[in-house]
Parts: C-alpha cells; sequence; structure tokens
C-alpha cells in the first residue's frame, strides 16, 4: 500500500528529510506540507515539485497516512492539540521534537499511542545520516520494518531505548554545527596557502575520513593516535575548547530532558 505523508513545519528538518528521500529516489508520491511560512513552502516547492503545500492549516497534512511532526519544541503541545482530532485511527505520528516522551505525546493526543520518535542528523540530506528511532509498543513489527527499511534510505537508523533520544540530539543531532565551521575555515586556509578549491575539498574529506576511522579503529587508545602527530599548532588552545564542549553541551541536554 502506498502511503500518504504529512509534515507538520515546512523549515530545516523537513527539508532534509525529503531532500534525502528524493536524493535515493523514495520520495513518497503522496507528500503535503503545512507551515505558517508561506516562503518556507515556496523553497520546498521549488525544491520538490510534487509535493502539496499548505499554508497555515496543520489540520490537512495531519489527516494522512504517516504524519511528521517536524517544529519547534516550544510549539509541540499547541500543535498536538490542534490536530489531535484529525489523525486518522491507523496513522503512524513520527515526532522529531527533543523532551517529549512517547507517553506525553499520547496524552497531549488524547489517549492516541501510534507514536514514533526520532533524531534526526543533517547528513540525511546526503543519504549518510545516523537518526536513531524509539517507537511505541503499540506499533507491531511489521509496521517497524516497513517505516526503518523507508529511512535506511537516509543512512542508518538504529533503534535505540526512548530515554537515550536527548543524548543523541547532543552528539548526532547536533553535532555536525561543532564541526562544520572549523572545516569551513580549514578550506578558505587551503585556499590562501595555493590549493584550488578541488584540492582542497578533496584533501580535508580523505583527511577527516581517515582521521575518524584512525580514532576509533585503530585499536590505540585516543591519547596514542593524537600523539600520532608531533606538531599541534592549536594546542594552547585545546583545553579551553574542551571545557566549551563540555559546559555547555550537557548544560544544553539538561535543558532538553527539562532538569
Amino acid at each position: 500500500m502506498v502511503k500518504s505523508w504529512g509534515f507538520i513545519g515546512g523549515g530545516r528538518v523537513t527539508r532534509i528529510i525529503l531532500g534525502g528521500l528524493n536524493r535515493a529516489g523514495r520520495l513518497p508520491r503522496e507528500v503535503a506540507v503545512s507551515d505558517m511560512d508561506r516562503e518556507a513552502l515556496e523553497r520546498l516547492k521549488g525544491l520538490f515539485p510534487s509535493i502539496e503545500t499548505i499554508p497555515g492549516d496543520n489540520r490537512r497534512a495531519a489527516s494522512r497516512d504517516i504524519v511528521v511532526l517536524a517544529v519547534h519544541y516550544p510549539v509541540v503541545a499547541q500543535v498536538l492539540e490542534e490536530i489531535k482530532d484529525h489523525l486518522k485511527e491507523e496513522a503512524l505520528l513520527l515526532s522529531f521534537a527533543p523532551r517529549f516522551t512517547i507517553n506525553g505525546i499520547s496524552q497531549l493526543l488524547g489517549g492516541f499511542d501510534r507514536i514514533v520518535r526520532m533524531v534526526p542528523n543533517a547528513p540525511s540530506l546526503v543519504n549518510m545520516g545516523y537518526n536513531p528511532v524509539a517507537f511505541s509498543p503499540a506499533i507491531p513489527e511489521e509496521e517497524r520494518q516497513e517505516l526503518l527499511d523507508t529511512f535506511q534510505a537516509l543512512g542508518e537508523c538504529p533503534q535505540v531505548q526512548e530515554e537515550k533520544l536527548e543524548a543523541y540530539v547532543i552528539i548526532t543531532g547536533m553535532g555536525p554545527t561543532y564541526f562544520w565551521f572549523q572545516w569551513a575555515e580549514l578550506l578558505e586556509i587551503a585556499r590562501e596557502l595555493g590549493l584550488n578549491p578541488k584540492e582542497g575539498e578533496e584533501a580535508i574529506l580523505h583527511m577527516l575520513t581517515g582521521a575518524i576511522r584512525a580514532l576509533y579503529q585503530s585499536g590505540l587508545a585516543p591519547e596514542e593516535v593524537m600523539d600520532l602527530i608531533p606538531a599541534r599548532p592549536l594546542a594552547q588552545e585545546e583545553e579551553g575548547i574542551k571545557r566549551a564542549f563540555r559546559e555547555r553541551l550537557i548544560a544544553t541536554f539538561r535543558k532538553l530532558k527539562g532538569e
């Protein structure tokens, strides 16, 4: 059975998921996206002409077979109240929102319990994502596998314990933002040093891929790996960077958990 999809929220994460599915040739035939922002919808329509865009009416998007909740968590309760009477009994609700548990979402929906939570990861755009997922007990194994098969097009989609999802938000969901700006700056430096854009991009891509594998697959302790290169031009800044990581990321995690 071909299932229709309704995305509530037409922002970045919807663009990432649709982009990854489209790149893999797995874009659903029937996709509707609702949002209050007409410009966001116009942008999506330009990228994915086959989708239906619905300005300002989440209820219509919520009437699909698979309903994707892709809004910021401060408005989640309001949106769930708006759509709860418009969900099909057999629909699946896929939530990207942190903090709101499956049980909490179910309560806000008046007992509807066919709920999935996922932590989306931006590299899904190029089918290299890592998107941990947790299912409500109400969803049978066959349906779980069907949804997982679809999301394998985006990258890895491991089933995890629900209480660990906020940790994955910090590590995989937000993780790229800790490094992208550094890699972009490194590319600019490569150009200043005489490498053309293609040479710089290839050098950095292979360096990063190899560095990650060396750290996790060499069998060496992290300290031993980091000792493989004697020159460390940023050594004086390392402790400050590590301190910023620990303080800010743990504080963000506690905020997501409502602590």
